[in-house]
C-alpha cells in the first residue's frame, strides 16, 4: 500500500520539511509540497525532495488562463514532479493546455496531471454561498468528466465521491482522494472526511494525509499505523 499513500509536507520551515520528509519516505509512495512550502522556497525544494527517493505531488492547484497554465506546467515537469494539479473550474481548454505544458517540460515521462474538483471544505452550503446551487457530488462527477475529456490523468476529490467518479470515468482514472482523517485523528479544518480503510473501499488510489502523521510525536510510526489500517 506504499504507493497509495501520500504525505502532505504543509509548513514553512525548511529543515522541518526535509526532516518530516526523511522520516517518512520509506513509508511513502509520494510526498506532497503544497502552496505553503512553493511559496517560501520554490522548486529547489521539489527537486531535494525528490532526491529523497519519493515521487513528488506538487498542489499548487493552477488557475489561469490556458497559455500561463501551459507554461507553469511545463515548470512543475521541469522542477521534477511527477504528479501536479489543476482547477477543474478553470474549463477544459486551460485543464488541455495543462497537459500539453506536463509533456513540454518532463524530463523523460510526464508528470500526472489531477483536476481538482471540489475542495474538502466545501460542503453544499459553502458551494450556495458560492453561487453553486448543486450537491457536491454532482459538480465532482460532472467536473471529473470534464478533465477525463480534456486528457487529464485523474482528479481530486473527497473519497466521499471516489464511487461516483469511478462509476463515471472507468478503472483507468487515478483518484486521488484528501481529508483522510484515521477514527484516532481530529478532523481539523476538512468537512467531507474519510478513515483511511474507508477511502481504500470507495475506490481511492491515493491518500493524501498531512497532520495525522506530519503533527505526530513518531511521524513515521504514524504513517506505518496508517499503512495497516489501510489494508
Amino acid at each position: 500500500m506504499r504507493e497509495s499513500l501520500c504525505v502532505a509536507l504543509d509548513g514553512t520551515d525548511r529543515e522541518w520539511i526535509l526532516n518530516t520528509a526523511r522520516l517518512v519516505s520509506p513509508h511513502a509512495g509520494w510526498l506532497k509540497v503544497g502552496l505553503e512550502a512553493f511559496t517560501a522556497h520554490g522548486p529547489a525544494l521539489v527537486e531535494e525532495i525528490a532526491a529523497l527517493d519519493g515521487c513528488v505531488f506538487l498542489d499548487l492547484k493552477l488557475h489561469d488562463i490556458p497559455a500561463t497554465v501551459r507554461r507553469a506546467a511545463a515548470n512543475c515537469a521541469a522542477a521534477g514532479a511527477r504528479m501536479f494539479n489543476v482547477h477543474a473550474a478553470g474549463g477544459a481548454a486551460m485543464m488541455e493546455a495543462a497537459a500539453e505544458g506536463a509533456r513540454d517540460g518532463a524530463r523523460g515521462e510526464a508528470p500526472k496531471v489531477l483536476a481538482v474538483t471540489v475542495l474538502t471544505s466545501l460542503d453544499r452550503r459553502a458551494l450556495a454561498g458560492l453561487g453553486l446551487d448543486t450537491e457536491p457530488e454532482e459538480l465532482v462527477v460532472r467536473w471529473a468528466r470534464l478533465a477525463q475529456d480534456a486528457g487529464l490523468d485523474g482528479a481530486v476529490a473527497s473519497a466521499r465521491e471516489a464511487a461516483a467518479i469511478r462509476a463515471a470515468c472507468g478503472g483507468g482514472f487515478l483518484i486521488v482522494t484528501p481529508g483522510i482523517r484515521p477514527a484516532w485523528a481530529a478532523s481539523d479544518d476538512q468537512r467531507r472526511i474519510v478513515t483511511p480503510a474507508e477511502a481504500i473501499a470507495r475506490g481511492a488510489d491515493i491518500l493524501v494525509i498531512g497532520r495525522p502523521i506530519t503533527r505526530a510525536a513518531d511521524p513515521a510510526g504514524a504513517a506505518a499505523r496508517i499503512l495497516e489500517e489501510m489494508g
